[in-house]
């Protein structure tokens, strides 16, 4: 089976930066799109960004131009996160769908926090 292991959260002020990764290790078919999800206290969680196998990608309007989604190889994915605001604060979970069901699978999430 696939495991799916986040990296980069931490605490960071506002209009500072961090990088999350995600690397897939496992029982892989082929990957078919990687995507990062955040879930705040109470709150729905929310897809942030996608990223394709092709590389086609796909934002959350509140992030727009500030977040950045990229496949550093087929098995990992990054998120840049620029311009960070309070609102930011959450829970990042990376998601990946995999094989012809696209079977879904979930890393256990890494906290970031933006507060000063």
């Amino acid at each position: 089976q696939m495991q799916l292991v986040e990296s980069g959260g931490g605490l960071v002020q506002p209009g500072g930066s961090l990088r999350l990764s995600c690397a897939a290790s496992g029982s892989i078919f082929s990957i078919n799109a990687m995507s990062w999800y955040r879930q705040a206290p109470g709150k729905q969680r929310e897809l942030v960004a996608a990223i394709t196998s092709r590389g086609s990608t796909n934002y959350a309007d509140s992030v727009k131009g500030r977040f950045t989604i990229s496949r550093d190889n087929a098995k990992t994915v990054s998120l840049q996160m620029n311009s960070l605001k309070p609102e930011d604060t959450a829970v990042y979970y990376c998601n990946a769908r995999q094989g012809p069901a696209l079977k879904s699978d979930w890393g256990q999430g890494t906290q970031v926090t933006v507060s000063s």
